[in-house]
C-alpha cells in the first residue's frame, strides 16, 4: 500500500503543478462541470446512498442538492475574486521613501489529503466541501473514502473524475482510495507531497491526524471538523413563558436525522424545578420512534456512550427508549444539575446520537459559570426573550468565546452553505478556529498568500494584471473595484 500511496500523492504533485498555471475562472469552470456530473447521477447514486447509510431518500435528495449548490456557489465566488481577496497597492514613486508597487493574491497549498465524514456522504464525503474547497484553492485531492458508504463514494469519485477528463486536466487532480488499514491513512498525512489535510468525524480521529501532521519535518495544517455537544442556554422568561413550545422544539432538533449532526443540541441547559417543562420534553421524545443509525458501529457507540455518561454520579435518566433491532438508535434524556456538569468533566463529552443532558441550574452565576466551563463548540444557542436578553450581556460574552455560531432564539441542526456562514470553532470543536468547512470562505483554507513587489506586468499571475482580464472584484489603493489600472 505504501508504494501505491507514494505513486497517487507523486501524481497528485504533478498535477497541483499543472493547477498552478490555472487562473481562477478556469477552476471555477472545472467546479461547474463537477457539478453537472454530479447532478447527472440518477436514482442508482440515491438508491445506493439510502441502502448503505439508512437515510431517508429525501434528506438524500435534498443533500446531493446542496452538493451540486457547493460546487457552484465556490466556483462563483472564485470566478468573483471574492474569496481570495486580490490586492493591490499602486505605487507612489513620489513619496519619501517612495513605496513601490505590491500586489498579493492566493495560491494552492499543493495536494491536499481528504478525510470524508460518514453522517453526510454526498455534502462532507468524497465530493463535499473541502474537496471542492480545495480544487478551487488551487489543489489537487486524494480522498480517504470512507468504508461506510463505499459504493457511494466510488459513484461520486467516478464523477468528479469524468469532469475533469472532459476538461482536459491532469488526471491526478483527483484521486480515491479506501486504505484497508489505520496505518496507510497515516501514510497519506506523513507524505512529505502533502501540504494538508481536511477531515470531519470523531475527536479521536481528527486529534489523532492532526499531531501526525505536527510531528512531520514539515509540519501541515489539518482543519479537523470533530465533536461538539452545541448547548443550548434557555432564559428564565423563555422558560417561564413557552416551557411546552422549548421541549418541543429541541427534541425535533436533538432527534434530527436520528441526532446523527455535528450541530445537534447534545445539552440543555435550563433553570431549575422546571417539573412541566420536563413532563413536556419526556413527552415529546417519546413520540420519536427509534430508527436506524448510520452503520451499526455507530449505533453500539451511541449506546456505549450513553450508558458511560448515565452512569455518572448524580446522573438520572428521563427518558430511555430501546429496540432489538441492530443498528437503531432511540431518543433518551437525563437530568443534572449545575453542581454536578461543572464538577464533571465527562458530563461533556458527545454522544452521538438523538441523546440529550438536561442541566438545572438555580441562579444566573451558575448559568455564567456553566458558558466559561463548556468547551469549544461549533454552535451555541440563546433562548430567550428580548426584554430578558439585556440582562445576560457577559452571558453572551461568555458563550461567543466558546463558539464559531451563535443563535438567538433559533436550533442549530441547519447549517446555510453562504458566505457568512462560520461552521467551526475553538478546540475540539476544530483544530483551528480562525477556519470555516462550509460556505465560499473554506476555500481559504487550501490557500496561502504571496505578495508580489515591483513585478513587471508580463510576470504577474492573471488576477494582479493591469488589465484585469479575468473582470475580478480587487482591493485597489483601498477601494474595491473591477476596474483595469
Amino acid at each position: 500500500m505504501r508504494e501505491e500511496i507514494n505513486q497517487l500523492v507523486t501524481q497528485a504533485h504533478e498535477a497541483y503543478l499543472s493547477l498552478r498555471k490555472t487562473t481562477f475562472k478556469q477552476r471555477a469552470e472545472l467546479m461547474n462541470l463537477i457539478a453537472d456530473e454530479i447532478e447527472a447521477l440518477g436514482e442508482e447514486l440515491i438508491q445506493t446512498a439510502h441502502e448503505e447509510t439508512h437515510l431517508p431518500v429525501a434528506r438524500l435528495t435534498g443533500e446531493k442538492g446542496r452538493t451540486i449548490f457547493q460546487w457552484r456557489s465556490y466556483g462563483a465566488a472564485l470566478a468573483a475574486g471574492t474569496v481570495l481577496d486580490v490586492r493591490i497597492d499602486t505605487a507612489l514613486p513620489e513619496r519619501t521613501p517612495a513605496r513601490p508597487d505590491i500586489r498579493k493574491t492566493y495560491v494552492g497549498l499543493g495536494p491536499v489529503v481528504v478525510f470524508g465524514a460518514s453522517n453526510f456522504p454526498f455534502a462532507f464525503s468524497t465530493a463535499g466541501g473541502d474537496t471542492a474547497s480545495a480544487i478551487a484553492a488551487g489543489c489537487s485531492v486524494i480522498v480517504k473514502g470512507h468504508d461506510a458508504h463505499k459504493k457511494t463514494a466510488q459513484i461520486m469519485g467516478d464523477a468528479i473524475t469524468r469532469a475533469i477528463q472532459k476538461a482536459g486536466y491532469h488526471a491526478g487532480t483527483f484521486a480515491q482510495v479506501f486504505p484497508t488499514n489505520r496505518q496507510a491513512s497515516q501514510e497519506l498525512v506523513k507524505h512529505p507531497l502533502v501540504k494538508a489535510v481536511g477531515f470531519t468525524g470523531s475527536y479521536a480521529g481528527g486529534k489523532a491526524l492532526f499531531d501526525i501532521a505536527n510531528q512531520r519535518p514539515e509540519p501541515i495544517p489539518v482543519f479537523s471538523e470533530m465533536g461538539s455537544v452545541n448547548p443550548v442556554f434557555v432564559l428564565p422568561e423563555k422558560m417561564k413563558n413557552s416551557p411546552v413550545e422549548v421541549a418541543q422544539q429541541y427534541i425535533a432538533s436533538l432527534t434530527l436525522g436520528v441526532g446523527q449532526f455535528c450541530t445537534n443540541p447534545g445539552i440543555l441547559v435550563v433553570p431549575a424545578g422546571q417539573q412541566d417543562f420536563q413532563k413536556a420534553l419526556v413527552e415529546a421524545a417519546a413520540q420519536v420512534a427509534p430508527c436506524k443509525m448510520l452503520h451499526e458501529g455507530i449505533a453500539a457507540s451511541y449506546v456505549q456512550n450513553m450508558n458511560t455518561l448515565t452512569a455518572q454520579e448524580n446522573v438520572e435518566i428521563l427518558h430511555s427508549a430501546s429496540s432489538t433491532e441492530k443498528g437503531v438508535g432511540a431518543a433518551a434524556l437525563a437530568f443534572t444539575t449545575a453542581e454536578t456538569f461543572l464538577a464533571n468533566q465527562a458530563l461533556q463529552e458527545e454522544v452521538f446520537g438523538p441523546f440529550g443532558l438536561v442541566v438545572a441550574y438555580s441562579n444566573p452565576k451558575q448559568l455564567e459559570e456553566i458558558a466559561q466551563k463548556i468547551h469549544g463548540q461549533l454552535t451555541c444557542t440563546v433562548l430567550g426573550e428580548e426584554a430578558e436578553i439585556a440582562q445576560y450581556e457577559d452571558l453572551i460574552l461568555y458563550i461567543t468565546d466558546k463558539c464559531g455560531r451563535i443563535l438567538f432564539n433559533g436550533f442549530p441542526t441547519g447549517v446555510e452553505v453562504v458566505s457568512s456562514m462560520h461552521h467551526g470553532g475553538p478546540f475540539p470543536a476544530c483544530t483551528d478556529s480562525r477556519f470555516t468547512s462550509v460556505g465560499p470562505d473554506s476555500i481559504r483554507r487550501f490557500a496561502r498568500p504571496v505578495s508580489y513587489q515591483n513585478v513587471p506586468d508580463a510576470y504577474l499571475p492573471a488576477e494582479l494584471k493591469n488589465a484585469n482580464p479575468l473582470g475580478l472584484y480587487r482591493l485597489v489603493d483601498g477601494k474595491i473595484t473591477q476596474e483595469a489600472l
